[in-house]
């Protein structure tokens, strides 16, 4: 299933070095997992950590969710190392972070091109710096793009910003990576909500980056899953109106009318394939989890 068709409502990062999780990550009902060998593990504990995640990808037994590795950067003592680990294994994303411009997604790529278990290995990036978000509309369109996932708190920590609960001094750099993924057609995953107890918090925050159009969450904790779901996916209501919105539609283009009025609101074409895509998605939602 390609990128655009497929649900991202809940991306959830695993710490690389915690066997059990991992163990425990192949049955929660996630969207995507993002093994995590940079900021969730310790120094001391990257060899083991690759290692660990090396040989789950070669194991696999994830189902239907979508798996990428977030490396260490290349500037780092430790990204070539990672990459050379899970390479052989032909992931089926790799999640660059602190990505600033193209040139950093094109050098992953050049690297993948270089493993043949990677022709299929599509690239993520993490954007959690001014200069990446100022360079997103570039860096969406680099070689084997296809998502964004949005470091707030790198981000947040970069502007020297106080982000409160409504996040408005991070709201020009949220549209702005939105922007660039819409126009290159891939995905964008908003920031994790750090308050992983605070489900009320986290319901708000889900809900704001819906209303943005963001495809889904990251999540640090598996009781954030339940909340990024039903938020991420069209409700009973949502797929009420759409099916009424089509219905009426049809029924107006039938009688030579452009135009349908459905609880007071003109319905056009664009509110039609709206209503369409969200059915569909719907539907995939439900395939995926009864798969």
């Amino acid at each position: 299933m390609n990128n655009a068709a497929r649900p991202w409502r809940s991306v959830i990062y695993i710490p690389g070095s915690k066997e059990r999780a991992i163990d425990k990550a192949r049955g929660l009902p996630v969207d995507a997992i993002i093994f995590d060998l940079e900021d969730a593990v310790a120094i001391e504990g990257k060899a083991e950590a690759r290692r660990l995640v090396a040989q789950t990808l070669e194991q696999g037994g994830f189902g239907r969710r979508a798996t990428m590795v977030r490396i260490n950067g290349f500037a780092t003592p430790w990204g070539e190392d990672d990459l050379e680990a899970v390479a052989s294994s032909g992931p089926q994303a790799v999640l660059l972070p602190k990505v600033n411009r193209a040139e950093d997604v094109a050098a992953l790529a050049e690297r993948l091109d270089q493993s043949s278990a990677c022709a299929e290995t599509a690239i993520w990036a993490m954007i959690e710096t001014p200069e990446g978000v100022l360079n997103a509309a570039e860096i969406a369109r680099a070689p084997r793009m296809a998502g964004f996932v949005i470091g707030t708190n790198d981000l947040a920590k970069e502007l020297g910003c106080r982000a409160g609960a409504d996040r408005m001094p991070l709201m020009g750099a949220l549209q702005a990576c939105l922007l660039a993924a819409r126009a290159a057609g891939i995905v964008c995953v908003d920031g994790v909500y750090n308050a992983f107890r605070d489900e009320e918090g986290l319901r708000a925050e889900a809900g704001q980056g819906r209303d943005l159009g963001m495809d889904g969450k990251s999540l640090i904790h598996p009781a954030q899953i339940e909340i990024a779901n039903a938020t991420f996916a069209p409700d009973a209501g949502e797929l009420d109106l759409a099916r009424r919105q089509i219905e009426a539609f049809e029924k107006a283009s039938a009688e030579g009318q452009g135009i349908a009025v459905v609880d007071g609101q003109i319905v056009e074409n664009l509110h039609v394939a709206t209503a369409r895509a969200a059915l569909a998605r719907a539907d995939i939602i439900k395939e995926l989890e009864n798969a």
